[in-house]
């Protein structure tokens, strides 16, 4: 159904049979009865752009492989403990080896003063040299205990790697790498500080932590506006790897639901590029109109206008030679 006040316009064809021309528009006429149309045509392009972009199922797959995310968490999860029993398993062991040292030390004092200590007993000599003696066996074994444990957990967490890799590829490992990341990393408590980490990750190369900061951000602040610049935020994360139906999905996002943000405007001319990258030149250039039409005095609109102006000018040519 159509919003109110919206129809389509009527075909010229819709005469009956036979009916004569007489009276029929000038050139003039004509002219001014197409430029109604047009005008009566806009809303319903404008509606089908936004909804061109806000569509999941056009630029954005619904299902982005939800089993397979779902053992790559698992991976991710099992890779996880794994990490964390290793590092207490080294932990240990760098708490050992100084008991060990120590030991040693014991062990070459008493063998030093063999002199002085023969004054004492010969039993109670033969007791302590003995007990040291185990202690610093019994050291020793946890010791290599810990090292073959440890050589265990890295030969496992190997594995879970190449699982990754044979499951997703390359990419997997690295999205792996940045939930490592991510998780290690200290968030601000401030909405705007936080905001402002993930752009500076996105602007240091680092898109994947980005990625996962953008997405963090849209949970825990879920109704603030700022919600519509994270949106942004994410689609030019996308945008700089050229992966323009994802990046479309998250521009139509700030156009849909947050249409006031502060980068609405510049989602209408990313979206153009975006189109225009796809080969989609009327809807890159609908793109263009709607930022004029709906941000008037934005700096992004100037720039709109140029662009439209050049798309006219290069336009040109072609229907003079067509004349």
């Amino acid at each position: 159904m159509l919003p109110s006040g919206w129809s389509f316009p009527s075909r010229s064809g819709d005469r009956p049979a036979g009916q004569a021309l007489a009276g029929a528009p000038t050139g003039r006429e004509k002219s001014g009865r197409a430029g109604r149309l047009r005008l009566r045509w806009r809303p319903m392009r404008s509606l089908a752009l936004i909804s061109l972009l806000a569509l999941p199922g056009c630029f954005y797959p619904a299902d982005r492989g939800r089993a397979l995310e779902a053992k790559v968490d698992r991976l991710g999860t099992d890779s996880a403990q794994i990490q964390a029993e290793l590092k207490e398993t080294r932990e240990q062991l760098v708490a050992t080896l100084p008991k060990i040292d120590e030991k040693v030390a014991e062990v070459t004092k008493a063998l030093k003063g063999l002199d002085t200590a023969a004054r004492r007993k010969d039993a109670d000599i033969g007791v302590q040299f003995q007990k040291t003696v185990e202690d610093l066996a019994q050291l020793r074994g946890q010791v290599e205990t810990y090292l073959h444990k440890i050589t265990e957990l890295e030969t496992a967490l190997a594995a879970q790697d190449q699982k990754l890799v044979a499951m997703q590829g390359e990419a997997a490992l690295k999205e792996a790498e940045a939930k490592k990341k991510a998780e290690e990393l200290k968030r601000p408590t401030d909405k705007k500080e936080f905001l402002a980490l993930a752009k500076a990750k996105a602007k240091a190369g680092d898109v994947l932590l980005a990625r996962q900061l953008y997405n963090e951000f849209m949970k825990k602040w879920a109704k603030d506006p700022l919600v519509g610049d994270a949106h942004f935020g994410l689609g030019e994360t996308y945008f700089s790897e050229s992966k323009c139906r994802e990046a479309l999905f998250e521009y139509g996002k700030v156009l849909q639901d947050f249409p006031k943000a502060e980068s609405a405007p510049e989602s209408y001319l990313r979206s153009s590029d975006c189109f225009a990258q796809l080969k989609m030149k009327e809807e890159s250039r609908l793109a263009l109109e709607e930022l004029i039409k709906s941000y008037p005095k934005s700096a992004e609109a100037k720039t709109a206008k140029e662009r439209i102006a050049e798309l006219d000018k290069k336009a040109a040519p072609a229907k003079k030679g067509k004349k």
